[in-house]
């Protein structure tokens, strides 16, 4: 057994991670790592892959795939009780949105970020764990690295899901987003931030460890993903317009610097999300289950091998 487990899974990025696979196996031993590979088949198997891992006392479990990927490859050392001294999360980003990478500064091309992982230098970060309802009834908890949300986002990443995957991963979420945009109602919630109560209509509640979310929407540039803290951005009632406005300010990270009155930031240890209505959460891209949800942070929860 090696000390090093690569979890690949080969339909992210709409079968591009499978159809690649070969060559960036090649990069990750050219760049002289040493390695057993697992290949994923169905939701849920990164995560018990990376649990196994974990357990087996693997040293690094690399995600091959996207956000969604590195979401279950973080769940499964989590869920597993990994410490971040023994088992290190590692990240060939090959998905789709690529925003956690962008978070930490990984490389997005396949030898630079197997360098990196050879390098073997690493970050301590905080998690996010959120408690939301399912939609069947009962409740699920699912950790985040990345960012998740209850609103609009969840909407989009419903129709990247259901839709044709393009070469760019802002391509597909940006025409995700106008689409999902012409038919969104903005929702009436209670948000509670380490006990302040607000009760206001929103677009939607970004919940963020990192700062990047929806295919490279900057949408949380103060977020530090080891201060021990959430970040918490809030779209109020935007309309159509005061969107696509707000939306070119988010690419550059300037929304927060006084952009609109309807959008506001926090920090928190805590959230709690409610709603009348349906509200999807999403975490890190994958989805859970619906409003009402806690959002919480586990502090050093993981060591990340990253630049």
């Amino acid at each position: 057994m090696k000390d090093t487990l690569v979890v690949v899974n080969p339909a992210s990025a709409g079968g591009r991670t499978g159809r690649r696979w070969p060559a960036i196996e090649a990069c990750l031993r050219a760049a002289g790592l040493a390695f057993d590979v697992a290949m994923t088949s169905a939701p849920g198997d990164a995560a018990e892959l990376a649990g196994r891992g974990a357990r087996e006392g693997r040293r690094l479990v690399v995600a091959a795939g996207g956000d969604g990927t590195i979401n279950e490859v973080a769940n499964g050392l989590l869920a597993a009780g990994a410490q971040p001294a023994s088992t290190r999360l590692g990240v060939m980003p090959t998905g789709t949105g690529g925003d956690f990478r962008r978070s930490l500064g990984l490389p997005p091309e396949p030898d630079r970020a197997a360098a990196v992982l050879s390098a073997g230098r690493c970050r301590r970060i905080d998690a996010g764990r959120v408690t939301c309802a399912r939609p069947g009834g009962g409740s699920a908890v699912r950790h985040f690295v990345n960012i998740a949300s209850a609103g609009i986002a969840g909407e989009v990443v419903e129709s990247v899901r259901g839709r044709r995957r393009f070469v760019s991963g802002e391509l597909t979420f940006l025409l995700a987003s106008v689409r999902t945009l012409l038919r969104w109602r903005n929702r009436a919630v209670r948000v509670v931030i380490d006990g302040a109560v607000r009760e206001l209509v929103v677009q939607q509640v970004v919940v963020a460890n990192g700062q990047f979310f929806g295919g490279g929407m900057w949408v949380a540039p103060r977020a530090r993903p080891d201060d021990g803290l959430l970040d918490v951005v809030i779209a109020g009632d935007l309309g159509l317009r005061e969107t696509m406005r707000a939306l070119a300010q988010v690419r550059e990270g300037r929304h927060l610097d006084g952009g609109s009155p309807k959008i506001s930031h926090a920090l928190a240890r805590r959230v709690e999300v409610s709603s009348p209505e349906h509200v999807r959460v999403e975490t890190d891209g994958e989805r859970p289950g619906v409003l009402p949800a806690v959002f919480e942070v586990v502090p050093d929860a993981l060591e990340v091998v990253c630049p």
